[in-house]
């Protein structure tokens, strides 16, 4: 198995970067994100993700070991594939691409190549509340930056596990006592949601 492969760029094609390590070519299939970020000539280590079937052989490289877990977890939902999986990480960075799933927007998703309504929204369901917070972009949320704290709150992931949106769950948390027990903040909040 290939966990990772570090030389040089050797070409960029459209969707496609050739690593050269010392003298064989790897074609990897990379994000738009990635692919933008690599630069031809310049030293690169990619984490490595092998597709294996029997007509073909594809490697998916990230530059983030990040991304690559996200790409893992498209690809674990029903009807995608490694290709679909990619196109809906190269719509965005992969901070706006997890904040759209756990904000649950669907449209924003539906940008990606081959992705359709149904598809869109199985991604938003079944992993909702597996992408967590952590790193998602405010701009994604539509959040201040003074809410970035709430952010990485665990009351505040617990809600959105409970179906929230990052916006709701933060705004049903602004005015509960931090200092209080994560559960009973939890309560609180949801009090407050559905007052």
């Amino acid at each position: 198995m290939i966990a990772t492969l570090s030389g040089v760029v050797a070409e960029k094609l459209v969707d496609v970067v050739v690593l050269d390590v010392r003298g064989v070519g790897y074609g990897l299939f990379v994000t738009g994100e990635d692919h933008g970020a690599l630069a031809q000539g310049q030293p690169a280590k990619v984490y490595v993700y092998e597709h294996i079937r029997e007509v073909s052989y594809d490697l998916f490289g990230f530059l983030k070991l990040d991304t690559k877990k996200l790409f893992e977890q498209l690809l674990g939902v029903n009807g995608v594939g490694p290709k679909m999986a990619l196109s809906v990480l190269s719509i965005g960075s992969t901070n706006h691409v997890r904040g759209a799933i756990a904000g649950g927007d669907v449209k924003f998703i539906q940008q990606a190549n081959g992705v359709g309504k149904r598809v869109a929204e199985r991604i938003v369901v079944e992993l909702k509340d597996k992408v967590g917070l952590e790193g998602v972009e405010l701009s994604a949320t539509g959040l201040l930056q003074s809410d970035a704290t709430l952010l990485q709150d665990e009351a505040a992931e617990a809600l959105v596990a409970l179906g929230f949106t990052p916006q709701d769950a933060v705004r049903a948390l602004q005015n509960v006592d931090a200092k209080l027990p994560t559960q009973t903040r939890i309560k609180l909040a949801l009090k407050k949601g559905t007052a």
